[in-house]
């Protein structure tokens, strides 16, 4: 019997804890994050210190555009695909991009002057990456002429100005064409507006293709005028129905298009 109890021994181990143990890596991603933020900080303000004032002019107007876009988006589909339009409520800076009475009016006469590119680039968002920003810039097209600033609305597949063959506006119209108002409303030139079709637009006995495309140019007025372009200003208003086609092929969208001009303070 005492042999038997001898021999059935129980051995019990027994794990040792010790306080303060490893507690996986989770800080050391923090850490490195701090490091990094830290460098990227510190080399900002040295960058700061080195540069001149010209560069650090153009870095502020970058991060504070002339013409300034909403900082948030839609979120949608179609033809705006969740980008904003520039915001018009801004638009109340003179053509320096300083704070100014909106009801001082610049008079632009001479090409050359430098104040006919300022408006350009008022128009096209004063940047190449305003423009990409915003897909809606896709349908507007500038060019400086010896008769003024001529701005082109125009449509682009899918996303037309107007509901079919009518005079019916798309909302991209009034949002696309109230920039433009908005814009010009700091100048004091006189403008000029007209309207074109792509051949085929208007066939037979349907419709006048003359009378559709004045139509549509007097909406553009209408537009203007709404966003503060004073009537007075306006100094003709035109349908050229397809006779005068921008592009090579005459049934393109990009023939159907509105003309919008900033003519020279001279022009009678």
């Amino acid at each position: 019997m005492a042999k038997d109890a001898a021999t059935n021994i129980t051995i019990i181990r027994r794990k040792k804890v010790v306080a303060g143990g490893h507690h996986g890596g989770a800080w050391k991603v923090a850490y490195a994050d701090f490091v990094t933020a830290m460098m990227a900080f510190f080399l900002l303000m040295w960058l700061l210190n080195v540069s001149n004032e010209e560069t650090k002019e153009g870095l502020a107007d970058y991060f504070s555009p002339t013409v300034k876009i909403f900082d948030t988006s839609g979120g949608g589909d179609g033809p705006f695909e969740g980008s904003s339009m520039y915001a018009q409520e801004v638009l109340a800076k003179d053509l320096t991009g300083q704070e100014g009475d909106p009801e001082v009016l610049t008079e632009l006469g001479n090409p050359d002057d430098t104040q006919w590119q300022k408006i350009e680039e008022e128009l096209l968002g004063g940047s190449g990456d305003a423009i990409d920003a915003d897909p809606m810039m896709d349908h507007v097209a500038t060019r400086l002429t010896d008769e003024g600033l001529i701005i082109e609305i125009f449509d682009i597949e899918g996303s037309p100005l107007f509901d079919g063959t009518t005079s019916s506006r798309n909302e991209i119209l009034d949002r696309l064409v109230g920039m433009v108002g908005a814009v010009l409303s700091h100048t004091s030139n006189p403008v000029a507006v007209s309207g074109h079709l792509a051949a085929g637009d208007v066939t037979g006995a349907e419709l006048d293709p003359w009378m559709l495309s004045s139509d549509r140019a007097q909406i553009a007025r209408q537009i203007l005028v709404g966003n503060g372009v004073a009537d007075a200003r306006i100094r003709r208003v035109t349908g050229k129905a397809d006779r005068a086609p921008a592009d090579a092929d005459e049934r393109s969208d990009r023939n159907r298009r509105l003309e919008i001009i900033l003519l020279r303070s001279f022009e009678e």
